[in-house]
């Protein structure tokens, strides 16, 4: 089997347990994952920060979201704008989002790009990972991409009951150095104090 082959089998099952997950869990698991993300220095001293909008299959990032834009922090999105291809585009309201690609909220076609180098801190989506960092995403390779190009912080969000340690990989995949789940922090795999 390639590690095609292996990916797509692993996101199959992960979509699956996904859908298993509870309402009353996932609405939880969110809570506490935004509190601690909130929570984190690197957030807390980030003044331009990109986020994924969670859709209902992800964390629910809105918190995160307004809690930057009440900041005044500097806050971009992902746009959508071929496939594969995304920008970061600033975001001023969590009004400006509606519908896009795939049907996931994204800012207007008129908001302004963001350079990935001006990003302090980037929050990004899984559908798995290990506590060291190995992402599986839902293979559109947006974020892979951008990955490829950026240097600054960057922290998983994903809930412990998805958490998978052996992940399969290529070498496009870049590991993330922060996990954050429910349970906390995990800094390169081993459990981290947050503040």
């Amino acid at each position: 089997m390639t590690k095609q082959e292996e990916k797509q089998r692993l996101r199959r099952t992960m979509r699956a347990l996904e859908r298993q997950l509870s309402d009353k869990y996932k609405a939880a698991s969110s809570r506490s994952i935004c509190a601690h993300l909130l929570a984190m220095p690197e957030y807390q001293a980030a003044s331009a920060v990109f986020c994924f909008v969670g859709t209902d299959h992800e964390i629910d990032t809105r918190p995160i979201l307004a809690h930057a834009l009440a900041a005044g922090k500097r806050l971009s999105v992902p746009r959508c704008t071929g496939p594969g291809i995304m920008e970061l585009r600033q975001l001023r309201s969590l009004e400006e989002l509606s519908p896009g690609a795939y049907g996931i909220p994204e800012p207007p076609e008129s908001a302004p790009v963001m350079n990935p180098d001006d990003v302090d801190l980037a929050i990004l989506p899984c559908l798995t990972c290990s506590h060291l960092g190995q992402r599986l995403g839902q293979g559109g390779g947006y974020y892979d991409r951008f990955l490829s190009n950026y240097r600054g912080g960057t922290v998983l969000l994903c809930r412990e009951k998805l958490i998978r340690e052996e992940i399969p990989l290529e070498p496009h995949d870049y590991p993330i150095p922060w996990v954050l789940t429910e349970v906390g922090l995990y800094e390169d795999g081993t459990p981290a104090r947050l503040g």
